[in-house]
């Protein structure tokens, strides 16, 4: 049997088309709420017999950290891709969503270099250049992102006509559209062309907006639900996860629960000597305002130390964690060359931000504020629509499942063991 090796992990050749969605936002409560309300019959299928459990995914809580991790089954300290956004070694804010950043090969080029055919289709094209990092487009691999499908071509994507293909129109970025044109993608492929890998990762504007339950999050689970029981149709081991989950992070009246740790710290030290970075931040923010559970703290002045922010973080209400450089990177397998001198983790109801001045909360009116980012918001479904091996059973029981597991034990973990 053929076997490939990536970050210590030995996968074997796919006995059929394996399938992993990313669920952006995809919160355990919305598959609960789902499940008791009797509206995702395929998701109660794949958890009955197949493999369901709640997996720890990566800390922050973001989605380019946790997607880096799923495709490369390995976290942060390997893949070097530590949140959405970071400060450099000469002090410039860098967006981390370029490919050079990307310090892992993935397991869709590793496969796709030994003759696989693969496919990578995300919601936001800011994740398509490091989900399809070395992957070679003239072999007939596929890579785009929904939010572009339109403009998609032969060379930079690997397929043209794409609108054509999935028979929707093009989908707008705030919208449940963009998640399941991603997911109507992947099933024309998959019947057309049994790819031996795919990809799919949505975007988490409904679970932003909207709480499980709720009549629109339940009319987007039953359609994801719809298109998961079709993958499965077409023979696939599909793997259901999510990059994060999802919290409400507003008071009793409605308001977003803030701290605003620059305009504290620039009390305390004197505007200027340090300098917070929300790793949530992105192109996207119309849905949580550029405020999560996870902040980097920067030294900017010698006088200032990484225990005296620690002491104040820790004394604000609703922070959760307060640690430095050092102690962040080991409790979170981080890349210590992209972190701050402190990071500062939120408690489960509460987000974090900069400077009052620095967030743009005018599009939030409409609904409660939902955010991640915190360890509150690392906990994630993994759901199997095949029964593991009992190699892979016993493992699941004896260890910490993680997210970033999800490619080997859909490739590895289900059929019998070698």
């Amino acid at each position: 049997m053929k076997y490939l090796e990536l970050n210590g992990v030995s996968y074997r050749w796919p006995q059929q088309p394996v399938v992993v969605v990313c669920i952006d936002g995809g919160d355990p409560a919305y598959i609960e709420q789902g499940l008791k309300d009797g509206i995702i019959p395929n998701i109660a299928r794949f958890m009955r017999e197949g493999f369901s459990a709640v997996a720890d995914g990566t800390v922050p809580s973001f989605t380019c950290p946790n997607n880096m991790s799923l495709i490369t089954g390995a976290p942060p300290a390997v893949h070097g891709i530590s949140g959405n956004y970071y400060l450099n070694e000469l002090g410039d804010a860098v967006v981390m969503t370029g490919p050079e950043l990307l310090r892992s090969r993935t397991i869709l080029a590793t496969f796709a270099d030994a003759g696989a055919r693969v496919v990578s289709i995300t919601a936001k094209d800011k994740l398509r250049k490091q989900l399809g990092k070395d992957l070679d487009l003239t072999r007939g691999n596929i890579s785009f992102s929904s939010e572009f499908a339109s403009q998609c071509t032969l060379s930079e994507n690997g397929i043209d006509n794409v609108l054509e293909l999935v028979g929707m129109p093009q989908p707008d970025m705030y919208s449940m559209d963009l998640s399941l044109f991603v997911l109507e993608a992947g099933i024309k492929l998959l019947a057309r062309d049994k790819p031996d890998l795919l990809f799919l990762s949505l975007t988490d504007y409904i679970q932003h907006k909207h709480s499980p339950g709720d009549a629109v999050a339940n009319t987007f689970y039953q359609r994801l639900d719809d298109a998961f029981g079709r993958l499965s149709a077409l023979g696939a081991t599909v793997a259901l996860t999510a990059d994060h989950g999802m919290n409400d992070k507003s008071n009793a009246d409605g308001r977003p629960k803030v701290i605003y740790l620059q305009d504290i710290l620039d009390q305390a030290f004197g505007t200027g000597a340090t300098k917070v970075i929300c790793p949530i931040t992105d192109a996207f923010v119309r849905h949580h305002g550029a405020l999560g559970g996870f902040v980097r703290v920067w030294i900017r002045d010698a006088l200032v130390t990484p225990e005296a922010i620690i002491a104040i973080a820790r004394n604000i209400p609703g922070v959760a964690l307060a640690l430095s450089r050092e102690e962040v990177c080991r409790q979170f397998e981080l890349p210590a060359d992209r972190e701050g001198d402190v990071a500062v983790i939120g408690d489960s109801g509460t987000v974090i931000g900069g400077s009052v001045s620095e967030h743009d909360l005018s599009n939030l009116a409409d609904a409660r504020l939902r955010s991640h980012g915190a360890v509150a918001e690392a906990r994630v479904p993994f759901i199997l629509n095949r029964p593991l091996n009992a190699d892979y059973a016993q493992r699941a029981t004896s260890t910490t499942l993680k997210s970033h597991q999800i490619f080997d034990y859909a490739i590895n973990g289900t059929g019998f063991a070698a």
